[in-house]
């Protein structure tokens, strides 16, 4: 886990599950969450804080991010598309965050499933801009809280940034848990969040990068045959557009 901007080892050296998804031991995860500004743990942190709005197909999150990352925290999730709303200090950014998740119902969080879900067939970006703006309209309507400054909503667009098609990407198959030896490999399509999209024998496999915690990596050369287990991914059911 990270501390004073330092990398600190397992207290206890516990190993990891083959199937764990993160780098981090049940107790570890503990710790790394005492401390922490996404689980509101860390409430004295000086620098200056941005409140956002992630678009995540079906789901609109809200958020916030130490305003000199920039975009980073929006594309380490996976947003479709993002806007800021506004920046200051941490204290007001936590406010307008529940102001928006109480008075509107605007999630702070969004699981892997829906965000992989809304790549199979994603919203346009105008379709996207629209809902953004929609949201962002409402802030009229709330109590706004002295220390955010409002920000001119400027949506992005990430999908370029990841390789995402305009008509989304269905993978066939989805890696499971490693063992020694195994090779993944093919040709990458797309790169979204922690996500890798790859083009290989089999069809279009989808890696979870968090399931390379913990395994010492060795590159090969790129001919070398995926070999590491998957899971077949069942076909969506989309929606049809009406024949009359």
């Amino acid at each position: 886990m990270w501390r004073n901007s330092k990398r600190l080892g397992c207290p206890t050296r516990t190993p990891l599950a083959a199937k764990a998804h993160g780098p981090l031991c049940p107790e570890c995860q503990t710790m790394d969450r005492s401390n922490s500004i996404a689980a509101d743990t860390r409430l004295d942190d000086p620098r200056e804080f941005a409140v956002y709005l992630a678009h995540h197909g079906s789901r609109v999150k809200i958020g916030i991010t130490a305003a000199d990352r920039g975009i980073a925290r929006l594309l380490e999730q996976g947003a479709l598309s993002s806007a800021f709303l506004s920046s200051g200090t941490l204290a007001a950014a936590r406010r307008v965050e529940k102001l928006f998740t109480s008075a509107f119902g605007v999630t702070d969080r969004v699981m892997s499933p829906t965000k992989r879900t809304a790549r199979l067939s994603p919203p346009t970006a105008a379709e996207r801009v629209t809902d953004l703006q929609a949201l962002a309209d409402n802030v009229s309507a709330i109590d706004w809280p002295d220390g955010q400054t409002l920000r001119t909503l400027d949506v992005i667009d990430h999908s370029p940034t990841y390789g995402l098609p305009a008509d989304g990407i269905q993978p066939a198959h989805a890696l499971t848990a490693l063992a020694p030896y195994d090779v993944v490999s093919g040709r990458l399509a797309c790169h979204i969040a922690r996500d890798l999209y790859l083009e290989t024998p089999q069809g279009l496999v989808i890696a979870d990068t968090q399931l390379l915690s913990g395994w010492p990596l060795t590159q090969l050369d790129a001919s070398s045959a995926f070999t590491a287990r998957t899971e077949p991914i069942a076909a969506p059911v989309l929606p049809q557009d009406a024949l009359f």
